[in-house]
């Protein structure tokens, strides 16, 4: 376990690096879709590994099937930041906005690369360790189930699929990772973003 914080600490931003601009997106598999230059809207995610004993794990959430965008979709706890927010504040308010998760049990450790989605937010993750024994209390608005997948899964390339998506009405094929485990798809923006993750470990260990 000690190895693995240490090999992931080593691939991340510092935290005064403060999120910034997008070096990943929504369009980097399908580059003819990507917009002109734009204002984006800033935001964070917290992105949890548990350090259980036996395996860490991530923390992911399902988002709530009465929410106006992304029903049911896999995300990171996470969303808009607030006027005078860091990235790191953010994420930890909606971490406890969410899911009920107490800062008392995470270890924030640094960033990831900012991602720009399509619905025009740039999107920081903050990487955190948070130790067992935790309680969750979801909160029924955002989120409909929280669960954890193994740490070693989502770092596994050959468990990052490129699958596609037919517009409606017809033209090009949109391109996205998806990494689908038991019983939940987790795709878009989401495995996007674990995508880079894994791209820092993989470069490092190479």
């Amino acid at each position: 376990m000690t190895g693995l914080i240490a090999r992931v600490r080593a691939v991340l931003d510092p935290l005064t690096a403060g999120g910034g601009a997008a070096g990943q997106s929504d369009f980097d598999l399908n580059p003819w879709a990507r917009p002109e230059p734009r204002e984006l809207k800033p935001a964070a995610v917290l992105v949890p590994i548990v350090l259980h004993p036996g395996g860490e794990t991530m923390l992911l959430t399902r988002r709530s099937e009465t929410m106006r965008k992304h029903t049911g979709q896999i995300a990171f706890p996470g969303g808009r930041c607030d006027p005078g927010e860091t990235v790191m504040e953010t994420s930890l308010r909606e971490a406890e906005e969410e899911v009920g998760l107490s800062r008392a049990f995470v270890e924030v450790a640094g960033l990831l690369t900012p991602y720009e989605t399509v619905t025009g937010y740039v999107v920081t993750p903050v990487v955190a360790f948070v130790t067992p024994g935790f309680s969750l209390t979801l909160n029924p608005d955002e989120v409909a189930e929280a669960f954890e997948a193994p740490f070693g899964f989502l770092m596994d390339e050959t468990n990052h699929l490129r699958h596609f998506r037919e517009p409606v009405g017809g033209g090009e094929k949109r391109y996205f990772y998806a990494m689908p485990y038991e019983d939940y798809y987790i795709w878009g923006a989401t495995a996007g973003m674990l995508r880079g993750f894994y791209d820092r470990l993989a470069a490092v260990a190479a």
